[in-house]
């Protein structure tokens, strides 16, 4: 787990095939590595590239791009688009505390897409799909992150920082974003009365984080993008 909940690391991110340059970072606190592992943390600040990143990641390099919806901008919706799902399926206790919203760009919508449409395959539905989205949010800002060589916490890698020595799977594995979903819900489905937690709770009890309270603040971004991707 993270110890350092503030600190920014530049992260190779990665497709079912192909490494990429930096293509985004993740603000990672409290990365998930499956069954627990804690790090020591890293405490000098990013390097000149790692902020570009940074930037692209978080939109801040992005002034002026036109953006279509709630899902790119990082604003929320207000109207449920015909045949979705409610608000009640997808957050029936309400958040729970401050939220926190990022743009997302083409890369981080398609790893969305990916997750949800895993839910579906996998039977958790739409409120299994927001946990997914808002685990991936808090992990990795819903970038499939390859190794991050000495900034890496262990070995943990993918959507949802799963670790291989943890027993997730081979690192192709875990960087496949359909597999790396289907890991994810295969272990929240094994969570007793999962449908029934918070959010937080659910999420940490399969990752096992070092900030268990971390994944509320992506409850209503995650529940927008389900919502809009379902």
């Amino acid at each position: 787990m993270k110890l350092d909940f503030t600190r920014w690391l530049p992260a190779i991110a990665k497709d079912r095939r192909t490494a990429l340059s930096i293509a985004g970072v993740a603000a990672l606190g409290g990365l998930a590595f499956g069954p627990a592992a804690v790090a020591a943390p890293v405490t000098s600040g990013p390097h000149e590239g790692a902020r570009a990143a940074i930037d692209l990641a978080t939109g801040k390099g992005r002034q002026g791009v036109t953006v279509e919806s709630g899902l790119t901008t990082g604003t929320p919706t207000t109207e449920v688009p015909a045949g979705k799902p409610s608000t009640d399926d997808l957050i029936p206790r309400g958040v729970e505390g401050a939220q926190s919203r990022v743009p997302l760009d083409d890369a981080q919508l398609a790893n969305a897409k990916e997750i949800v449409a895993e839910a579906k395959r996998s039977g958790v539905g739409e409120r299994g799909a927001v946990i997914g989205v808002a685990t991936s949010l808090q992990e990795s800002k819903l970038y499939n992150l390859g190794h991050l060589g000495a900034y890496n916490d262990h070995d943990s890698q993918g959507l949802f920082q799963q670790r291989p020595s943890s027993g997730w799977g081979t690192p192709e594995q875990v960087t496949d974003p359909r597999y790396a979903s289907r890991a994810f819900f295969g272990a929240l489905k094994n969570v007793h009365g999962w449908r029934d937690l918070p959010l937080t709770t659910a999420a940490q009890t399969v990752q096992v984080s070092a900030y268990p309270y971390a994944y509320a603040q992506w409850e209503q971004q995650a529940a927008d993008i389900v919502q809009q991707l379902w």
